[in-house]
């Protein structure tokens, strides 16, 4: 049988990357996002193991319509997100806070939400779920007060599902990312700030090893749990931040 793979936010990036290597690991894999040209592109890269269907994961009716059209759900990676401009805290819009906490809280835990359930009356039941977290889930970067909460509460998130599920066969994985070399991180390697008030390169690496990891993860066995995982450049501002 063959296994079903959804990945949001899958038209460009990590997610594009993360969704062409489950589709060469075998997995039959759903893509998602906002941009259908986007998507289009994505699938026009795969071998013929790729379709792709236009869904804003903060729109809780099309999410749960999306996930009961498909056969089964064998691996969801919570993958679609979003940032807002740089702001001290007086100055963030709350419209951009609403934004990104929406996007990738509550839009990951909808996916989730209603992946766990196919997953618990699927045969053979059960799954895995593979949460996109982010350095920023451990330490913050200067004037990011909203990415940094969302991605703090999408821990939360993880752990929970990773508790609910365990009676029943669902697992649940957060892999942190640090600069992996897309567009978001385009600006790290022009410059960022630091907690110091300088602006400073930092070094970035292949989104391909990131997918490399997602692959391995989803192809475990059920009766094996990966909670955490964290993946960075060597040498990004880290264990010095804060």
């Amino acid at each position: 049988m063959t296994q079903v793979a959804v990945v949001t936010g899958g038209g460009s990036g990590l997610g594009r990357e993360m969704a062409l290597a489950l589709e060469a690991a075998g997995f039959h894999v759903h893509i998602t996002g906002r941009t259908e040209a986007k998507l289009q592109e994505t699938v026009a890269l795969g071998s013929g193991g790729l379709e792709y269907a236009v869904l804003d994961v903060v729109d809780g009716d099309a999410v749960r319509a999306f996930f009961a059209g498909l056969p089964r759900v064998d691996v969801l990676v919570n993958n679609a997100g979003t940032g807002a401009p740089a702001a001290a805290v007086p100055d963030v819009a709350e419209a951009d806070w609403r934004r990104v906490i929406d996007t990738n809280l509550t839009g990951s835990f909808l996916c989730a939400q209603a992946a766990f359930g196919r997953m618990l009356t699927q045969e053979p039941k059960g799954g895995r779920i593979i949460n996109n977290g982010s350095i920023s889930a451990h330490v913050p970067r200067p004037q990011s007060i909203a990415y940094t909460a969302s991605k703090h509460a999408v821990t939360g998130l993880t752990k929970q599902l990773e508790l609910d599920g365990r009676p029943h066969g669902i697992t649940a994985c957060q892999i942190d990312i640090g600069n992996a070399s897309t567009a978001m991180t385009e600006r790290m390697e022009q410059g960022a700030l630091q907690p110091d008030g300088s602006i400073a390169v930092e070094p970035t690496f292949d989104p391909r090893v990131v997918a490399d990891f997602v692959v391995h993860v989803a192809q475990l066995p059920t009766s094996v749990a990966v909670p955490h995982l964290m993946v960075m450049a060597a040498g990004m501002p880290y264990a010095g931040r804060g």
